[in-house]
């Protein structure tokens, strides 16, 4: 759905959970979308080849392309924001590294979520930041064959997540460049940045260049546009002015029936 220069696309991981997962692309074009992004939508990190099948028919079926993954993050109910600082889970975050791009592939989805993952008891944070650029860039190597881009996501209401601001994002990208991987950029989630203090004016003006993918909901609450605090139009015209013209996902938990919070778009 476009308005503006902006293109508006669904989070089918918070939007439209009533339905099973993989009938949610086909909701998301009944509702006016040509465009998908998902958590990653498998309860493992290397699913059965048939359950990848089932995905990529529902993206074909509905006519939708997929334009934001995440890699596996552990169990994100539980709390887990990701396997990319965990000592122990490397192998695991590898192997699904390989099904993300082989998706990608596939479904010609480019931009890659990897959530960095929360502190853990008892290990060096240095431990964790060290194994963090490793593991980041060996997403970027898996995804670079196909031409995608890593994103790395200020996070809020983890409590134990450490990248909270832009630029806490921004350090890790530059370190990860400095070992040779370029396809990194920063994921803009105006509702993480702004419940975690983040001058978001700054961010875009600052980090334009860096912003590989825009997500939003409004704060407080979490929901669609409008029922927070946010001035989206203000914040999606600075992006206009900064050159931006990606994708910009619909991250939001809606307030009612996923179908009825599309208003403020119209």
């Amino acid at each position: 759905m476009e308005r503006h220069a902006h293109r508006f696309e669904v989070n089918c991981s918070l939007l439209f959970t009533e339905l099973p997962v993989f009938e949610r692309p086909a909701a998301a074009k009944a509702a006016g979308f040509d465009a998908v992004e998902f958590w990653w939508p498998f309860a493992e990190p290397v699913p059965a080849e048939a359950e990848v099948d089932r995905f990529v028919s529902a993206l074909d079926e509905a006519g939708v392309r997929l334009v934001g993954l995440n890699f596996f993050a552990g169990d994100m109910p539980g709390g887990d924001r990701g396997l990319v600082s965990w000592p122990g889970r490397e192998q695991e975050f590898r192997d699904n590294a390989a099904v993300v791009a082989a998706i990608g592939e596939r479904t010609g989805c480019r931009a890659f979520n990897a959530l960095y993952g929360n502190r853990i008891d008892g290990v060096d944070p240095a431990t964790q930041d060290e194994l963090a650029l490793e593991n980041l860039q060996h997403a970027a190597k898996s995804v670079a064959a196909i031409d995608g881009t890593v994103l790395v996501e200020p996070v809020s209401g983890s409590p134990r997540y450490p990248l909270l601001t832009a630029e806490d994002a921004i350090r890790v990208i530059d370190a990860v460049r400095s070992r040779g991987a370029t396809n990194l950029a920063l994921l803009a989630d105006l509702y993480h940045l702004r419940v975690n203090g983040d001058d978001i004016d700054h961010v875009i003006a600052t980090h334009a260049d860096r912003i590989g993918h825009v997500q939003i909901a409004d704060a407080p609450g979490r929901n669609e546009p409008g029922t927070g605090e946010i001035d989206f139009e203000y914040y999606f015209a600075r992006l206009d002015d900064h050159g931006y013209t990606g994708w910009i996902g619909l991250e939001y938990k809606p307030s009612g029936a996923s179908s009825d919070s599309f208003a403020w778009l119209r």
